[in-house]
């Protein structure tokens, strides 16, 4: 009974992925009493299949209008807390005093080194940090654990803090999602809402605000993209062996609002 209930419940959740095939049967002749049954039984499915797609069509445009009203609300988030800053940096200058920038709560790294020569400890953690292979980067919230454990793999990394515009151009073009421990590209908000539907999460846009704000899902959300497969940056990197903030240039380290510049040429 109970393999009978998953059964029903299985196949009304996939009836819009029936295959049914047609029986042709020559009019005025004797059809056998099994045909009969296939034939009955296949009309039932066949008005299944034309519920189940009437309803996800349905469901899809009503998520798809929350997704616009919710994406108009972000966009007005967004230029409300620029107009804010400008409005607070301008008071500042009037009175004379020092405007201190709100402090950022999102890095994107970048590893910049291969696997030679390095020691364990790093290499464990860029292991941990999910950076397996060289120019791949991931999203972080800034704290003190992710600080620490960057300044142990700091000579074969580099990191800052992304715009609102550079985290929509990485999501939108190498954005990848975690399915089932397989890399799937987001081409269908349904990979999406799939999986971080239970988090309120449905679409890119969702995706992008959950990211650049780093809101309450950012670890769901961070966890489900695939870490970024970045190219070689477009003519090419200083000198990886010396940091960013050395008197003679290099690569590695915090190059914090300059990390933009780098991922344009990388993305």
């Amino acid at each position: 009974a109970q393999g009978t209930r998953h059964w029903s419940r299985r196949s009304a959740t996939m009836a819009e992925r029936y295959l049914i095939t047609k029986v042709a049967t020559v009019e005025g002749a004797a059809v056998p009493e099994l045909v009969k049954l296939k034939i009955a039984r296949d009309e039932k499915l066949a008005e299944e299949k034309k519920a189940a797609i009437e309803a996800q069509k349905k469901t899809r445009q009503e998520e798809r209008a929350k997704l616009k009203e919710r994406t108009a609300a972000y966009e007005k988030e967004y230029a409300d807390n620029a107009a804010e800053l400008v409005k607070l940096r301008r008071e500042a200058k009037v009175n004379g005093n020092f405007f201190v920038e709100p402090e950022a709560k999102l890095l994107f790294v970048v590893r910049i080194a291969g696997i030679i020569k390095m020691s364990p400890k790093p290499r464990k953690v860029l292991q941990l940090l999910r950076l397996k292979q060289l120019h791949n980067g991931v999203f972080l919230k800034v704290n003190k654990p992710i600080l620490n454990m960057l300044k142990l793999v700091q000579p074969y990394v580099t990191y800052g803090f992304p715009s609102l515009k550079t985290v929509r151009e990485l999501v939108y073009k190498r954005g990848f999602g975690k399915v089932n421990k397989q890399r799937i590209p987001l081409s269908s908000n349904d990979i999406i809402s799939d999986s971080l539907g239970k988090f309120g999460i449905h679409g890119v846009e969702d995706i992008i605000h959950e990211i650049y704000t780093v809101g309450p899902n950012f670890k769901q959300v961070s966890n489900f993209l695939w870490p970024f497969k970045l190219s070689s940056p477009k003519g090419g990197f200083i000198n990886k062996r010396h940091g960013f903030c050395e008197g003679r240039g290099g690569d590695w380290g915090n190059r914090e609002e300059l990390i933009n510049d780098l991922l344009r040429r990388m993305n």
